[in-house]
């Protein structure tokens, strides 16, 4: 079996890493079968205002609307295999660190969680108090994985996609695929 991705994008701030996300994805399209995307209407406009277009549902991918519990990757036995939250927002985080499948991106964590599959979570807000603390930790102990939006600069970009690209690089690597990037002593 390949792999098969959900990409869900909430209204954090950060839809440069999305967008990021879903361009590299395209240059990766052997090694998966399928990319399925549920986007929340802040995430759409959170896009429209710090990207300057609309071209989040021009990529070749399945979308799904935020409360399609139809979608394939609402059940363990649609055998998605990845699931990345790229921005994830405190409160969707919260929702799936407390096990609140209200939405799609909720239910579909929810399903990665209980069937061991990949759950990359893109934290975008900072500072973190408390809750948010407690939340990744309950996350991170149910299998989740916690990737911080927060860029390298060993590799010394010089726009800000090749800044993102190191956190979304970094994201993919979790993922297992194989990509190439910057490494550590290469």
């Amino acid at each position: 079996m390949g792999n098969k991705i959900a990409v869900a994008i909430t209204g954090a701030s950060g839809s440069v890493y999305a967008k990021l996300l879903l361009d590299k994805l395209i240059l990766l399209k052997d090694q998966y079968e399928e990319v399925g995307v549920v986007m929340s209407k802040n995430a759409k406009d959170i896009w429209e205002a710090e990207l300057g277009n609309d071209s989040y549902d021009r990529y070749p991918f399945r979308y799904f609307d935020k409360f399609d519990f139809t979608a394939p990757f609402a059940s363990g036995s649609a055998r998605y295999n990845i699931m990345m939250v790229v921005p994830c927002s405190m409160g969707t985080l919260g929702r799936i660190a407390s096990g609140i499948s209200d939405d799609l991106v909720t239910r579909a964590a929810d399903v990665i969680l209980k069937e061991r599959r990949k759950l990359i979570l893109m934290v975008r807000d900072t500072p973190y108090n408390l809750i948010h603390i407690r939340n990744m930790e309950t996350v991170t102990l149910a299998g989740g994985i916690i990737c911080p939006a927060s860029p390298s600069f060993y590799s010394k970009p010089s726009t800000i996609e090749e800044l993102a690209a190191t956190v979304v690089d970094r994201a993919l690597d979790l993922a297992g695929l194989d990509i190439a990037s910057f490494r550590w002593g290469n």
